[in-house]
């Protein structure tokens, strides 16, 4: 298991786990008449590892700078029916063998929520926050018939807005630019955890959100990023401005192919990217409670399942398609000293328990064989409490 050859021939290995979960996803979402796929890049951050393997620089938690760890990209379906999915989770790192990019991480991510939801094209969308302000991405999204409402990071992109008093013509310029035609929508009151002007503390209380729109046109290529991009085609997009009152913050730019023209749809694509904060306790879980940071695992294959049974437990625990019928929760849920009871189902600590004594085991295993490779034995004493497999590998 160390080496991931047991995963593999039980079929416990984050490939499988992953396929699984999204199949899952697919069936349960096949009766919404549409699908939010929301796009979430999270980080596994190790800053004190030394021998954990293939391990990369991350994006330090709360400050600037990096620290060791890995990344993964993650894809969650929601349903407009509140029906919600594991469409997609990867573990990567730019020091793995099998790395080519980030970028191509992304496409390939997904290149296979496009394919799982192909009989859904034009009523999925894909909600992705500024790490996606790329025309590369978007561009892929377009190609498979979908849409998208992305945060924007870069204000000085530079696109095209209609000219005023002549709409068949359009001048270049940059987003920055292009907010001064922003023309209000809509406000909607709704609970937010903030911390307003002359508050000293956050804390969640009804917010206005002022939503303001204009259209503009970006021009991308399909394939950008392969030996053979296609040709430049030019895509009507809208410039969403949510500005919150009375909050010291600056506004959140998006960007959507959805035709933002009147209240209603501007309100839409306000709540489409609030479904983001909607589904973070999901992502909380897999972050925090599983013990990310806390892996002490040597073997890379070892760490992408253990992720990967992290999301197979949060699909349970929030309703995402897993169910007590999965063998993955009832072992999880075993480990984690719980008994399984219809009427009393497993919940956060026994299949963190579970997963964590999982880990332990995993990280014994680890540790024995990196002694045995070290020293060329086990202390004998330790080899015969272990029993004759240990006494034979030392």
């Amino acid at each position: 298991m160390v080496k991931g050859e047991t995963t593999r021939r039980s079929g416990l290995d984050a490939d499988r786990l992953s396929g699984r979960l999204r199949a899952r996803a697919v069936g349960r979402l096949a009766d919404q008449e549409e699908v939010w796929a929301i796009v979430d890049p999270s980080e596994l951050r190790k800053p004190y590892a030394r021998e954990m393997p293939d391990l990369m620089r991350v994006r330090k938690l709360g400050g600037e700078g990096t620290v060791r760890g890995y990344r993964t990209l993650n894809v969650l379906g929601v349903g407009t029916g509140g029906v919600r999915g594991i469409l997609h989770h990867h573990l990567f790192s730019s020091k793995a063998a099998d790395f080519v990019s980030e970028s191509r991480e992304i496409q390939h991510a997904l290149g296979v929520v496009g394919e799982a939801l192909a009989a859904k094209r034009g009523r999925v969308t894909y909600l992705m926050d500024s790490q996606f302000d790329d025309a590369a991405v978007w561009g892929t999204i377009w190609e498979q018939g979908n849409h998208l409402v992305c945060r924007l990071k870069h204000d000085d992109r530079l696109i095209d807005r209609p000219v005023e008093g002549d709409a068949a013509a359009t001048e270049r310029v940059a987003i920055a630019h292009a907010r001064g035609r922003l023309r209000e929508l809509a406000r909607i009151r709704t609970p937010m955890l903030v911390r307003k002007v002359g508050q000293r503390f956050t804390k969640r209380q009804s917010t206005t959100a002022i939503i303001g729109a204009c259209p503009l046109q970006v021009t991308y290529r399909a394939g950008v990023r392969t030996k053979e991009p296609g040709p430049p085609q030019a895509k009507q997009v809208w410039l969403v401005e949510i500005r919150l009152e009375h909050v010291a913050e600056e506004p959140w730019l998006l960007l959507t192919d959805w035709p933002i023209e009147d209240d209603a749809s501007a309100v839409r694509v306000c709540r489409m990217y609030r479904e983001r904060w909607a589904v973070e306790d999901c992502f909380k879980f897999t972050k925090d409670v599983l013990g990310w940071e806390d892996v002490q695992l040597l073997d890379f294959a070892g760490i992408r399942t253990l992720v990967a049974l992290g999301w197979v437990a949060a699909g349970f625990l929030y309703e995402l398609g897993v169910t007590l019928d999965w063998p993955e929760i009832r072992l999880l849920a075993r480990l984690g000293g719980g008994e399984m009871r219809p009427a009393r189902p497993p919940g956060k600590t026994i299949l963190t328990r579970g997963l964590q004594r999982l880990l332990d085991h995993w990280a014994t295993d680890a540790i024995l064989a990196d002694e045995i490779q070290r020293r060329g034995t086990l202390p004998p004493k330790i080899a015969a409490f272990l029993g004759p497999d240990w006494q034979t590998a030392s």
